[in-house]
């Protein structure tokens, strides 16, 4: 009766553990890069695909402005309030903490009053364009999870050009036009997000749904990566698995939201009207409160971690890779060509890891969690492993059998393979602890 409780817990045990091992790809989205499964072989490292979380980007972002100057208060001017050009009487001067408005105060907490903000200097030199690049660099390659969210103080732009770059700033692509009249601004017709489809989700458009200009509930400006995720995973983003899948197998889309930079081209400030009032110029300016860019570290499904070192984000590399985006095998594990890791199959993925080169096996041949000695064998001092009599190989991989006259045909199956009965290692505890019971037993007639 004991023997047979204790099997049964064994049994309820194994399966309990079996599938606990796929829960935290399952539940995590690729949160984790290996753990330890049991084997016939003994405990034994099981490598997965895995990328590190989601986190506010702006928190590790470097921002340039062009022209540098381009920034209100030196020397100190006066600009006139939202929707009415007679009141004139607001100051912007870069002395004054009160009334100083640097770049900085487009990233910092929200929610305080007065609200703070970034501002232009006013269009005092109109006709001549108002132009500002505000460039946001991370010295790190990102991959975008959620909306690209810019909140403007005064009103949006007529005329705005997001851009992206994939090489710290060498080349840029555009990510999306913004105009009250996409036609006249960029010679494009206007459209949205919802005109898009899975086979044109990469089409760069030109959007007025973000140009009506003064409306003071209308400052915020969005660039939509969720509704674009949504053509592959549903509305409401319950089918992960489907963009991973995309994301796996079209680099184009992969590259569509990985970036290394942002560049905001504010080209001409929030009008209202059809002509400018050539009168009260210190009514145009650009005035930014918040950007928000959230992503990930691009780890190429080879770390879990991100980590901020010498104000530089690095990937913490699994698999045997290195580099800031785990982009290469690490020293004496190049036994062969680098890749980065794949999320198919669902739900765990491909680790793809990086395993020991040739020249290095002689010197690391076992080592008990990349290569562990397999069908029971044990690694000795990392140079070799130790075979049970059956087996042979230099990670006991071969049955002994197999290099004899007539192979293995005829042979009942060997100790630890499908087939054969329960192994010494399991039948000896199995044995020990019955014999504890039966000596437990009250005698006969008691």
């Amino acid at each position: 009766m004991y023997l047979s409780r204790f099997l049964s817990l064994h049994t309820l045990w194994v399966t309990v553990s079996s599938v606990m091992q796929h829960y935290p790809s399952v539940w995590g989205h690729y949160d984790v890069c290996k753990t330890q499964i049991y084997t016939e072989e003994g405990k034994v490292w099981d490598y997965m695909a895995c990328q590190p979380e989601a986190r506010d980007m702006i928190k590790y972002v470097k921002v340039t402005l062009d022209p540098p100057d381009i920034t209100c208060g030196d020397p100190p001017e006066t600009f006139c309030a939202m929707g009415n050009p007679y009141m004139c009487n607001n100051e912007c001067d870069a002395s004054t903490q009160e009334l100083a408005h640097p770049p900085e105060l487009m990233f910092d907490l929200e929610g305080r009053h007065p609200s703070t903000f970034w501002q232009s200097t006013t269009w005092k030199d109109y006709p001549k364009p108002l132009h500002v690049n505000i460039t946001l660099s991370w010295n790190k390659t990102i991959e975008l999870t959620d909306n690209i969210v810019i909140t403007f103080e005064s009103g949006r732009p007529d005329q705005m050009i997001l851009e992206k770059s994939l090489d710290y700033g060498r080349t840029w692509q555009p990510y999306q036009y913004y105009a009250t009249d996409c036609l006249d601004a960029f010679h494009m017709d206007p459209k949205s997000v919802r005109d898009l489809s899975q086979h044109t989700v990469l089409e760069i458009i030109c959007t007025e749904e973000y140009s009506t200009g003064y409306m003071t509930n209308s400052k915020i400006i969005h660039f939509e990566i969720k509704d674009r995720f949504a053509f592959f995973a549903g509305p409401r983003l319950h089918n992960m698995a489907s963009l991973y899948g995309q994301l796996d197998t079209t680099k184009k889309l992969r590259d569509f939201f990985t970036i290394t930079d942002l560049r905001i081209r504010l080209l001409r400030p929030a009008t209202g009207e059809i002509y400018v009032d050539e009168q009260h110029l210190a009514r145009y300016f650009y005035a930014i409160s918040d950007i928000r860019v959230y992503g990930r570290c691009k780890c190429n499904l080879h770390a879990t971690g991100c980590k901020e070192e010498n104000k530089r984000l690095l990937c913490e590399c699994e698999h045997n890779t290195t580099g800031p985006d785990c982009g290469k095998c690490k020293k004496n594990y190049q036994g062969r060509p680098w890749s980065p890791g794949s999320y198919l199959p669902i739900p765990k993925g491909t680790a793809n890891i990086c395993i020991p080169s040739i020249s290095s096996i002689g010197t690391n041949v076992c080592d008990n969690e990349l290569l562990h000695c397999q069908n029971g064998g044990t690694c000795i001092n990392n140079v070799r492993c130790q075979c049970p009599p059956a087996y042979t190989g230099i990670l006991c991989e071969k049955l002994r059998c197999e290099r004899e006259p007539g192979g293995c045909g005829g042979r009942s199956s060997a100790p630890g393979r499908a087939g054969a009965g329960p192994g010494p290692r399991l039948l000896l505890p199995l044995l020990l602890l019955l014999a504890a019971l039966l000596a437990a037993r009250p005698p006969r007639g008691c």
